[in-house]
């Protein structure tokens, strides 16, 4: 019998044995891919279609991104109202995203209404005809909003750090301008459409409590399309970084408070360093209990918050710093930073904190497999990014068997303040 007078014994979150759940995988009529997972215990289900469609192919500012998001808006059949109209009495979402790569038209509705939806897909995706009152809305609305974010410091250092990091050429350094905005037509948007979407290279996703006849489905409403198997742009394109490395810019003088961005650039996922690094990362600035928050927030209160990243990107990425911080004390946050950095290099990190950050890591992969939809995000994840399985289970290993020699010695490596564009917006 169970002894309730005792308490069970605590397992840290590094021992569990954490598995990835296998997807089955099938392919189209037409070559098309489909990755799938059926698991779940209620009767929805979330289908991701994925284009190579991002702003990295397009032919002038913003044409990847108001194709994508006005795909909705009207075909030849459907007007805008008549399209969310099939959506909503469905009691489905439909949503579109565009990245640099990749643009991704997704789908979540209970599993039953699919055959009903799967239709008007396939008309977006053959028939979108990009009306002109819709486009000159959109327009409206972009600009309007872009007039209002130029405004925040927030958003002028996710600009300009980008920029500085690949150059505004570059697909990742790149961004919108009012220009770009008032030089839209229906035209360019069509054929952009016809080519990267009616005729596009794509890659199916879908996940949750799934029909019997899913593959069927899915043959039914895209096989039979011109469309192609996904790929990988084999085009890297060569960032060409800002000269200099330390900006003050000044954006509203009738703000209180000033956006910090830093970043250096760094190696994406393929690199045998970026496993490492994201554990060091953690420790340095990845969640709220690491040491920039603890002495930037916690200790100094300059800031409601300061996290550090890598970007999640398919070419070159980058290591990204960003807080916000009242103007007068920017300056002051700039040198703890540098100085968490300085301390990171030259001290080893103790048992506990290391442990720490190890199990959070841990528990985070553990939620982070918390449902189909969320496994099937982490697959997307390793598939689109072009490595493996293998990739999930050596993060894994590196977490629970990095030294703190080892973080040491990546922080000696990579967290040099001489390697950081620094940039203050105020």
């Amino acid at each position: 019998m169970l002894n309730r007078t005792i308490a069970p014994p605590i397992k840290d979150a590094v021992h569990f044995d954490l598995k990835l759940r296998p997807y089955d995988t099938f392919t189209l009529d037409n070559g098309v891919t489909v990755y799938a997972i059926n698991a779940g215990m209620e009767d929805v289900l979330q289908l991701e279609m994925v284009f190579y469609a991002g702003n990295c192919y397009e032919p002038a500012g913003l044409v990847a991104a108001a194709t994508n998001s006005l795909m909705r808006n009207g075909t030849t059949a459907k007007t805008a109202f008549e399209i969310n109209e099939c959506f909503e009495y469905y009691g489905a979402h439909c949503n579109r995203s565009c990245y640099n790569e990749t643009a991704v038209l997704t789908l979540h509705t209970l599993s039953k209404h699919l055959p009903h939806l799967l239709p008007v897909l396939q008309e977006m995706i053959t028939d979108a005809n990009y009306p002109e009152t819709e486009l000159d809305i959109y327009k409206q609305n972009s600009s309007q909003r872009l007039l209002v974010n130029l405004r925040k410091c927030d958003f002028v250092g996710n600009r300009l750090i980008d920029a500085y990091l690949y150059g505004e050429l570059h697909p990742y350094g790149r961004y919108s301008r009012t220009e770009h905005i008032e030089a839209l037509t229906t035209a360019q948007l069509r054929a952009y459409h016809k080519q990267y979407y009616a005729n596009g290279h794509c890659i199916i996703f879908v996940s949750g409590k799934l029909p019997a006849d899913i593959g069927e489905q899915l043959n039914r409403s895209f096989g039979h399309l011109p469309l192609q198997p996904p790929r990988i742009n084999q085009q890297q394109d060569t960032p060409v970084p800002a000269a200099t490395k330390k900006y003050r810019i000044s954006n509203d003088p009738d703000g209180v408070q000033g956006a910090i961005r830093m970043g250096r650039p760094f190696p994406n996922r393929h690199h045998p360093d970026f496993g490492k690094a994201m554990v060091l990362n953690n420790i340095f600035g990845g969640f709220f209990g690491s040491r920039l928050m603890s002495n930037i927030r916690e200790d100094k209160g300059y800031t409601y918050g300061i996290y550090s990243y890598l970007q999640n990107h398919i070419q070159n990425t980058a290591w990204i710093i960003s807080a916000e911080a009242g103007k007068d004390v920017c300056e002051a946050a700039v040198e703890e930073i540098w100085k968490e950095m300085r301390l990171l290099q030259e001290e080893l990190v103790d048992e506990e904190e290391l442990l720490l950050v190890q199990n959070y890591m841990m528990g985070t992969i553990l939620g982070d497999l918390d449902g189909p939809f969320q496994i099937m995000s982490r697959w997307k994840n390793i598939i689109l990014s072009g490595v493996d399985e293998r990739y999930f289970y050596n993060s894994i290993n590196t977490i629970k068997t990095i030294t703190a020699e080892e973080i040491q010695e990546m922080a000696q490596r990579y967290l040099n303040p001489a390697d950081f564009y620094d940039l203050v917006v105020i």
